[in-house]
């Protein structure tokens, strides 16, 4: 899908500011342990491959925000997107799931969280700008994925999927 359907160029300069940040897009680690038995990886919305270096092997790397990192996002078996829907322009949302679902082959966890960031975007809003219940979230995922499993706590909703055929 082409990167203006997916993220408008302000939107795009100001997570682009944001990535300069040593302490954001580095939340990826803390999946390794549950996604390691899968071969073929995509993580979609990267940040700084914090979840390739966990793994300790190659994996694909999805950014648009990132340098070099811009048309990774090409069908692996399997899709990790930690940390990321949240941060989607409200108006693309529908765009950016279409796309992680073409881009999933077999299967893949989503990781969304539903508290306020700690961080704001260089225009004063919050770095989530999806804030919105896990059964709100569940709706839209429904759209498009097969739910295969699920956790909520008070902080993030986590979701095994597959594609709709």
């Amino acid at each position: 899908m082409e990167l203006c359907k997916l993220i408008s160029k302000d939107y795009l300069k100001q997570q682009q500011e944001l990535h300069n940040d040593k302490n954001y897009g580095v939340s990826g680690h803390k999946w390794a342990s549950k996604i390691s038995h899968h071969k073929d990886i995509l993580d979609y919305g990267c940040g700084k491959k914090t979840l390739e270096a966990a793994l300790n092997r190659p994996i694909a790397n999805y950014d648009p925000c990132v340098e070099g990192l811009q048309n990774n996002n090409q069908p692996h078996d399997f899709v990790f997107c930690g940390d990321v829907l949240e941060h989607i322009e409200p108006t693309l949302i529908d765009n950016v799931l279409q796309d992680i679902k073409r881009c999933m082959i077999h299967s893949g966890l989503l990781v969304i969280s539903l508290i306020p960031a700690k961080k704001t975007l260089p225009d004063g809003r919050n770095a989530h700008l999806i804030l919105e219940t896990h059964h709100w979230w569940k709706d839209k995922l429904a759209n498009y994925f097969i739910i295969t499993n699920e956790e909520v706590n008070d902080k993030e909703y986590v979701v095994e999927v597959k594609p709709w055929v």
